[in-house]
Protein backbone atom coordinates (compact mmCIF):
# COMPACT_ATOMS: atom_id res chain seq x y z
CA UNK A 1 0.00 0.00 0.00
CA UNK A 2 1.46 3.49 -1.23
CA UNK A 3 2.05 5.60 1.90
CA UNK A 4 3.73 9.06 2.14
CA UNK A 5 5.11 10.88 5.49
CA UNK A 6 4.79 14.36 6.27
CA UNK A 7 6.68 15.64 9.41
CA UNK A 8 6.74 12.05 10.69
CA UNK A 9 2.93 11.29 9.87
CA UNK A 10 2.47 8.29 7.53
CA UNK A 11 -0.45 9.30 4.69
CA UNK A 12 -2.07 6.18 3.23
CA UNK A 13 -3.22 7.12 -0.35
CA UNK A 14 -4.25 5.01 -3.20
CA UNK A 15 -4.50 5.91 -7.07
CA UNK A 16 -7.11 4.87 -9.18
CA UNK A 17 -7.60 5.89 -13.67
CA UNK A 18 -5.95 7.75 -15.80
CA UNK A 19 -6.64 11.28 -17.13
CA UNK A 20 -6.17 14.71 -15.68
CA UNK A 21 -5.42 14.70 -11.73
CA UNK A 22 -8.22 14.47 -9.23
CA UNK A 23 -7.86 14.28 -5.72
CA UNK A 24 -11.03 12.89 -3.78
CA UNK A 25 -10.98 13.63 -0.15
CA UNK A 26 -13.53 12.60 2.56
CA UNK A 27 -14.87 13.78 5.60
CA UNK A 28 -14.33 13.44 9.24
CA UNK A 29 -15.33 10.34 10.18
CA UNK A 30 -14.50 8.79 6.74
CA UNK A 31 -12.14 6.62 4.97
CA UNK A 32 -10.83 6.01 1.63
CA UNK A 33 -12.70 2.62 1.84
CA UNK A 34 -16.18 4.76 2.82
CA UNK A 35 -15.49 6.49 -0.43
CA UNK A 36 -14.86 3.79 -2.76
CA UNK A 37 -18.40 2.08 -0.92
CA UNK A 38 -20.03 4.91 -2.14
CA UNK A 39 -19.10 4.42 -5.53
CA UNK A 40 -17.63 8.04 -5.98
CA UNK A 41 -14.07 6.56 -8.10
CA UNK A 42 -16.18 4.37 -10.36
CA UNK A 43 -18.11 7.22 -11.50
CA UNK A 44 -14.52 9.46 -12.28
CA UNK A 45 -11.71 7.14 -13.23
CA UNK A 46 -12.86 6.96 -16.40
CA UNK A 47 -11.52 10.23 -17.23
CA UNK A 48 -9.11 11.59 -14.21
CA UNK A 49 -5.99 10.22 -12.21
CA UNK A 50 -8.54 9.72 -9.17
CA UNK A 51 -6.25 10.26 -5.94
CA UNK A 52 -7.84 9.09 -2.72
CA UNK A 53 -6.28 9.95 0.50
CA UNK A 54 -7.08 8.70 4.54
CA UNK A 55 -6.69 12.50 6.25
CA UNK A 56 -4.60 11.63 9.04
CA UNK A 57 -6.50 10.40 11.81
CA UNK A 58 -8.49 8.20 9.34
CA UNK A 59 -8.08 4.88 7.15
CA UNK A 60 -4.93 3.28 7.23
CA UNK A 61 -3.14 6.71 8.02
CA UNK A 62 -1.25 7.35 11.28
CA UNK A 63 -3.40 8.00 14.09
CA UNK A 64 -2.05 10.27 16.67
CA UNK A 65 -4.10 11.33 20.13
CA UNK A 66 -3.03 14.46 20.18
CA UNK A 67 -4.61 17.54 19.23
CA UNK A 68 -1.28 19.51 18.12
CA UNK A 69 -0.94 16.62 15.56
CA UNK A 70 -4.15 17.98 13.61
CA UNK A 71 -4.71 21.31 11.74
CA UNK A 72 -5.71 22.55 8.16
CA UNK A 73 -2.20 23.67 7.77
CA UNK A 74 -1.49 20.16 8.40
CA UNK A 75 -3.76 18.61 6.29
CA UNK A 76 -2.70 20.75 3.25
CA UNK A 77 0.89 19.38 4.16
CA UNK A 78 -0.61 15.90 3.74
CA UNK A 79 -1.69 16.43 0.73
CA UNK A 80 0.88 18.25 -1.01
CA UNK A 81 2.99 16.05 0.33
CA UNK A 82 1.33 12.86 -1.66
CA UNK A 83 1.25 15.27 -4.68
CA UNK A 84 4.81 15.45 -4.64
CA UNK A 85 5.51 12.02 -4.03
CA UNK A 86 3.39 11.32 -7.51
CA UNK A 87 5.12 14.20 -9.06
CA UNK A 88 1.55 16.01 -9.67
CA UNK A 89 1.73 20.07 -9.92
CA UNK A 90 -1.77 20.55 -10.06
CA UNK A 91 -4.70 19.06 -9.47
CA UNK A 92 -8.75 19.17 -9.21
CA UNK A 93 -10.09 18.91 -5.98
CA UNK A 94 -13.16 17.39 -4.71
CA UNK A 95 -13.37 17.35 -0.63
CA UNK A 96 -16.67 16.96 1.28
CA UNK A 97 -17.07 18.40 4.87
CA UNK A 98 -14.09 18.36 6.48
CA UNK A 99 -12.69 17.42 3.14
CA UNK A 100 -14.16 20.55 2.03
CA UNK A 101 -12.50 22.22 4.70
CA UNK A 102 -9.22 21.02 3.26
CA UNK A 103 -10.15 22.43 -0.10
CA UNK A 104 -10.44 25.86 1.57
CA UNK A 105 -7.23 25.77 3.10
CA UNK A 106 -5.27 24.15 -0.09
CA UNK A 107 -7.03 27.93 -1.87
CA UNK A 108 -5.42 29.57 1.20
CA UNK A 109 -1.69 28.20 1.69
CA UNK A 110 -1.20 26.27 -1.50
CA UNK A 111 -3.87 27.80 -4.84
CA UNK A 112 -0.81 27.37 -6.94
CA UNK A 113 -1.31 23.68 -6.83
CA UNK A 114 -5.49 24.06 -7.77
CA UNK A 115 -7.07 23.61 -11.14
CA UNK A 116 -10.19 23.77 -9.97
CA UNK A 117 -12.53 22.96 -6.42
CA UNK A 118 -15.23 21.07 -5.79
CA UNK A 119 -16.40 21.49 -1.73
CA UNK A 120 -19.65 20.03 -0.41
CA UNK A 121 -20.83 20.67 3.15
CA UNK A 122 -18.55 23.01 3.91
CA UNK A 123 -17.87 26.74 3.89
CA UNK A 124 -14.74 28.71 5.46
CA UNK A 125 -15.92 30.68 8.26
CA UNK A 126 -15.34 29.94 11.88
CA UNK A 127 -16.26 27.15 13.41
CA UNK A 128 -15.65 26.56 17.77
CA UNK A 129 -16.61 22.57 17.90
CA UNK A 130 -18.74 23.54 21.03
CA UNK A 131 -19.85 19.87 20.66
CA UNK A 132 -16.28 18.19 20.98
CA UNK A 133 -14.81 20.85 24.10
CA UNK A 134 -14.84 18.03 26.68
CA UNK A 135 -15.06 14.69 24.38
CA UNK A 136 -11.45 12.60 24.34
CA UNK A 137 -13.06 9.61 22.27
CA UNK A 138 -13.44 7.32 25.48
CA UNK A 139 -16.79 7.41 25.90
CA UNK A 140 -18.30 5.82 22.46
CA UNK A 141 -21.88 7.23 23.08
CA UNK A 142 -20.71 10.92 23.96
CA UNK A 143 -18.36 11.09 20.52
CA UNK A 144 -21.82 9.84 18.66
CA UNK A 145 -23.79 12.47 20.70
CA UNK A 146 -21.28 15.57 19.99
CA UNK A 147 -21.27 14.33 16.04
CA UNK A 148 -24.89 14.23 16.00
CA UNK A 149 -24.86 17.73 17.79
CA UNK A 150 -22.26 18.97 15.46
CA UNK A 151 -24.16 17.97 11.86
CA UNK A 152 -27.58 19.01 13.52
CA UNK A 153 -28.77 15.24 12.57
CA UNK A 154 -29.04 11.72 14.13
CA UNK A 155 -27.34 9.41 12.38
CA UNK A 156 -29.20 6.49 10.54
CA UNK A 157 -28.72 3.08 12.94
CA UNK A 158 -27.27 1.14 10.25
CA UNK A 159 -24.05 4.21 10.05
CA UNK A 160 -23.31 4.08 13.96
CA UNK A 161 -21.26 0.60 13.97
CA UNK A 162 -19.04 1.71 11.06
CA UNK A 163 -18.57 4.93 12.80
CA UNK A 164 -17.86 3.59 15.69
CA UNK A 165 -15.20 1.27 13.61
CA UNK A 166 -12.88 4.13 13.85
CA UNK A 167 -10.02 5.22 16.60
CA UNK A 168 -12.28 7.65 18.22
CA UNK A 169 -9.78 9.15 20.66
CA UNK A 170 -7.78 10.44 17.22
CA UNK A 171 -10.87 11.47 15.84
CA UNK A 172 -11.57 13.51 18.77
CA UNK A 173 -8.04 14.88 18.78
CA UNK A 174 -8.58 16.06 15.52
CA UNK A 175 -11.98 17.91 16.24
CA UNK A 176 -9.71 21.43 17.12
CA UNK A 177 -12.21 24.59 16.53
CA UNK A 178 -10.91 26.27 13.21
CA UNK A 179 -10.29 29.36 12.90
CA UNK A 180 -12.15 31.76 9.78
CA UNK A 181 -10.55 31.53 6.52
CA UNK A 182 -13.37 34.04 5.13
CA UNK A 183 -10.57 36.13 3.55
CA UNK A 184 -9.59 33.31 0.89
CA UNK A 185 -12.65 33.89 -0.45
CA UNK A 186 -11.68 37.31 -2.49
CA UNK A 187 -8.87 35.47 -3.87
CA UNK A 188 -10.23 32.03 -4.83
CA UNK A 189 -9.84 32.46 -8.49
CA UNK A 190 -9.90 29.00 -9.68
CA UNK A 191 -13.46 27.65 -10.88
CA UNK A 192 -15.54 26.16 -7.90
CA UNK A 193 -18.14 24.20 -7.47
CA UNK A 194 -20.20 24.47 -4.03
CA UNK A 195 -22.67 22.08 -2.96
CA UNK A 196 -25.14 21.44 -0.15
CA UNK A 197 -28.27 19.67 1.17
CA UNK A 198 -30.99 22.31 2.18
CA UNK A 199 -31.83 20.63 5.49
CA UNK A 200 -27.70 20.45 6.03
CA UNK A 201 -27.15 22.89 9.09
CA UNK A 202 -24.45 24.56 7.17
CA UNK A 203 -26.39 24.82 4.13
CA UNK A 204 -26.97 29.30 4.40
CA UNK A 205 -22.71 29.45 5.05
CA UNK A 206 -22.12 27.38 1.99
CA UNK A 207 -24.57 29.62 -0.37
CA UNK A 208 -23.25 32.77 1.29
CA UNK A 209 -19.69 32.26 0.88
CA UNK A 210 -20.66 31.13 -2.86
CA UNK A 211 -21.25 34.48 -3.76
CA UNK A 212 -18.06 36.10 -2.63
CA UNK A 213 -16.03 33.54 -5.47
CA UNK A 214 -15.85 35.19 -8.79
CA UNK A 215 -15.93 31.74 -11.14
CA UNK A 216 -18.42 29.70 -8.61
CA UNK A 217 -21.43 27.57 -8.98
CA UNK A 218 -23.61 26.49 -6.17
CA UNK A 219 -25.61 23.17 -6.06
CA UNK A 220 -28.82 22.92 -3.80
CA UNK A 221 -30.23 19.44 -2.79
CA UNK A 222 -33.23 19.91 -1.90
CA UNK A 223 -34.45 17.98 1.51
CA UNK A 224 -30.83 16.36 2.23
CA UNK A 225 -28.87 16.56 5.07
CA UNK A 226 -25.65 16.60 5.21
CA UNK A 227 -25.09 12.78 5.57
CA UNK A 228 -27.96 12.12 2.93
CA UNK A 229 -26.41 14.89 0.66
CA UNK A 230 -23.39 12.74 0.33
CA UNK A 231 -24.55 9.70 0.37
CA UNK A 232 -26.77 10.41 -2.71
CA UNK A 233 -23.74 9.62 -5.79
CA UNK A 234 -26.60 9.44 -8.10
CA UNK A 235 -27.64 13.48 -7.72
CA UNK A 236 -23.91 14.82 -7.49
CA UNK A 237 -21.74 12.85 -9.69
CA UNK A 238 -24.04 14.45 -12.55
CA UNK A 239 -23.10 18.07 -11.28
CA UNK A 240 -19.41 17.30 -11.11
CA UNK A 241 -19.48 15.92 -14.29
CA UNK A 242 -21.24 18.69 -15.80
CA UNK A 243 -18.70 21.17 -13.65
CA UNK A 244 -15.87 19.43 -15.75
CA UNK A 245 -17.37 19.53 -19.37
CA UNK A 246 -17.68 23.35 -18.53
CA UNK A 247 -14.07 23.50 -17.90
CA UNK A 248 -13.12 21.71 -20.72
CA UNK A 249 -15.61 23.52 -23.36
CA UNK A 250 -14.04 26.84 -21.61
CA UNK A 251 -10.00 25.34 -22.16
CA UNK A 252 -11.14 24.57 -26.29
CA UNK A 253 -12.72 27.75 -26.62
CA UNK A 254 -9.57 29.45 -25.11
CA UNK A 255 -7.23 27.46 -27.39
Amino acid sequence: MPYVENAGVLIHYQVEGKGSPLVLQHGYTSSIEAVRTLGYPRYLEDSYQVILIDARGHGLSDKPHTPDAYGLEKSVGDVLAVLDELDIKKVHFFGYSMGGMIGFALAKYASERLLSLILGGAHPYADDLDSFHKIDGKDREAFVGALETLIGERMAPELVPLLLENDLEALAAAARPRPSMEPVLSNMKMPCLLFAGTDDSRYQQVKACARHISDCRFVSFPGLGHIDCYLRVDLVIPHIREFFKGLELKGKAEQ
